[in-house]
């Protein structure tokens, strides 16, 4: 059956096979979609499939032509991931217990946010394109968030790692991070302001409690909604490969200084579209392999 996404150029049209599981995943370029011009770059559409809980999601984009990098392809990865969700969410709802989640309920957007290499490069190019006095605002908003969660003792916590390996240190750490009361510096009225965008991590959150229990989660039974396959989990994977580092991923509040570093992680997962999206596609099958 199809998948709800949204529209627009590097829109995916995504559809479930549950039959055909044991394929590996594919992607095959069918056509140039777009010839090259003075204004415009080549572009191919790939058909392609993903291994998605019990069966196969087959879906279409366009790529660039030419050189591409995985950061590039992002707005590709967050309309698959809509997809998934989207599917999920029809679920829950036809389960009689839909998602709760929506406008003004941003108790969520007070823990720590895990941000992809190539998500955060995105984040960080948005940002400069931004007029000086937005970014003036925003980069005070991470300041205050920083100094409070530095105040609470929570900073150090983080930088101390021994939360990685996960376990209760990690457990402890998103307790205290949430206790702390700092919101998101993105977060305007209660809603996320950068909602088009915002980071795979936060679409794959989901509830279909009471809002009100989302107020603290330590202690109320908030009801989570499981997702057959998460997207972010296979950015991670290119973080760790790439850093060495066993998150593969940064703390959204630590953005803008990660973001003074300019590093650009994107180029170093780079080729054509179609061979980006392949990579893409074989590190998303490696990891739901790994969590079947």
């Amino acid at each position: 059956m199809r998948f709800p996404i949204s529209p627009g150029p590097a829109a995916v049209r995504p559809q479930v096979a549950a039959d055909e599981a044991a394929r590996p995943p594919r992607c095959q370029v069918q056509s140039d979609l777009m010839p090259e011009s003075s204004d415009r770059a080549a572009t191919l559409k790939a058909s392609f499939s993903l291994p998605v809980g019990g069966g196969l999601l087959h879906a279409s984009a366009v790529v660039p032509a030419g050189r591409t990098t995985l950061t590039e392809l992002l707005p590709i990865i967050q309309n698959l991931e809509n997809a998934i969700v989207g599917r999920v969410a029809e679920e829950a709802s036809d389960a009689g217990t839909p998602i709760s989640c929506g406008p003004k309920c941003g108790a969520c957007c007070r823990q720590m946010v895990p941000v992809n290499l190539f998500e955060a490069e995105a984040l960080m190019e948005w940002i400069r394109s931004l007029p000086e006095e937005r970014q003036a605002e925003l980069e005070a908003r991470f300041h205050r968030a920083l100094t409070a969660l530095r105040d609470a003792g929570v900073i150090e916590k983080i930088l101390n790692e021994s939360w990685v390996a996960g376990g209760e240190p990690a457990t402890q750490l998103a307790i205290d991070y949430f206790h702390a009361g700092v919101p998101c510096p993105f977060l305007e009225d209660e809603s996320c302001g950068i909602h088009p965008m915002r980071p795979l991590s936060c679409r794959e959150y989901l509830v279909t409690s009471a809002p009100a229990l989302c107020k603290d989660p330590t202690t109320d039974k908030v009801a989570g909604v499981r997702l057959p396959l998460k997207l972010s989990r296979v950015l991670y994977a290119f973080g760790r490969e790439m850093e060495q580092d066993p998150r593969g991923w940064i703390p959204l509040v630590f953005l803008l200084a990660w973001g003074k570093s300019g590093v650009r992680p994107g180029e170093r997962v780079a080729g054509t579209g179609e061979e980006v999206l392949k990579m893409f596609l074989a590190q998303a099958a490696a990891v739901a392999g790994a969590e079947k």
